[in-house]
């Protein structure tokens, strides 16, 4: 039984000391960082569709050089 209370205890204390850590050591709030990841995410989600786009041109200009060429 004196087992287990001290294991509770470290637990406990440990617990309590993490959580005291991540407070000081966030570097913003909760509403700051889900805005940053919506803006990093929205950031990724045009940058994948400039690539896209641009991909998709080159293809389109190879295969008609491709096409008038066979000709």
């Amino acid at each position: 039984m004196n087992k287990l209370f001290s294991f509770m205890a470290g637990a406990m204390c440990g617990a309590l000391v993490g959580g005291v850590t991540a407070l000081l050591l966030t570097p913003a709030s909760g509403s700051d960082l889900r805005d940053q990841a919506m803006e990093r995410w929205e950031t990724a989600k045009r940058e994948a569709q400039q690539a896209r786009s641009q991909t998709r041109q080159e293809l389109e200009s190879e295969f008609e050089r491709m096409k008038s060429g066979g000709r």
